[in-house]
């Protein structure tokens, strides 16, 4: 029995862990054994690469260590928690995956997709997302909810335009595979959000019965 793996993406602000947790009670309650996890992190050792990738230092961060910083928590992560939790027929809910590579890494520091994708085979092999839900909001909207949560990690320290360009390759990449991707609005209220998840919610279930 394989289980069924869900990414929940978007930039800064657009509430992605609180969603997880109410999607994941939702799939509960239908009977789904569902496995809550996010990256960078998932694991002891993942986590502490993730404090290096969060927290601000004197010393830039070279955009080229920060990607393999990425894929070295994400290796750990499949290794430790995805693989294993899909393998026994888990429903796994991913704050993050690598959507947010391409994005962030790809969009926002401009590295190159080419080298990316190289990563990606390299430690996931085939493994893919088999759906990702797409958060999406203003740039301005998502940035004051950071704000509002009080100190700012290193990421949410960068400029606006940083912002928009992560944005854009998540509604580029929606765009290119909308079998993948399902785009919700989450500038809404909060449970507008919800309404939007509870409108999937058959098709979720259907995939994780299947």
């Amino acid at each position: 029995m394989s289980g069924l793996f869900i990414t929940l993406e978007g930039p800064e602000g657009a509430g992605k862990s609180t969603n997880r947790d109410y999607l994941a009670e939702r799939l509960v309650s239908a009977g789904c054994e569902v496995l809550l996890t996010r990256e960078p992190g998932g694991t002891p050792l993942a986590e502490r690469i993730r404090e290096l990738l969060l927290e601000p230092s004197a010393e830039p961060m070279a955009a080229d260590t920060e990607l393999l910083l990425v894929f070295a928590a994400r290796a750990q992560h499949l290794a430790q928690v995805i693989r294993p939790a899909l393998a026994a027929g888990k429903v796994v809910l991913c704050d993050r995956f690598t959507d947010a590579t391409y994005a962030y890494q790809g969009g926002g520091r401009g590295l190159s997709l080419e080298r990316i994708a190289l990563l990606e085979n390299f430690v996931q092999g085939s493994l893919r997302p088999d759906l990702t839900l797409v958060f999406d909001l203003p740039v301005e909207i998502g940035l004051a909810r950071a704000a509002a949560r009080g100190r700012l990690d290193r990421f949410e320290q960068e400029a606006q335009g940083f912002f928009e360009a992560v944005r854009q390759a998540y509604l580029v990449r929606a765009r290119q595979a909308p079998e993948r991707y399902r785009l919700l609005d989450a500038a809404q209220p909060l449970p507008a959000v919800q309404a939007q998840l509870d409108e999937l919610l058959p098709e979720l279930l259907e995939r994780a019965r299947g």
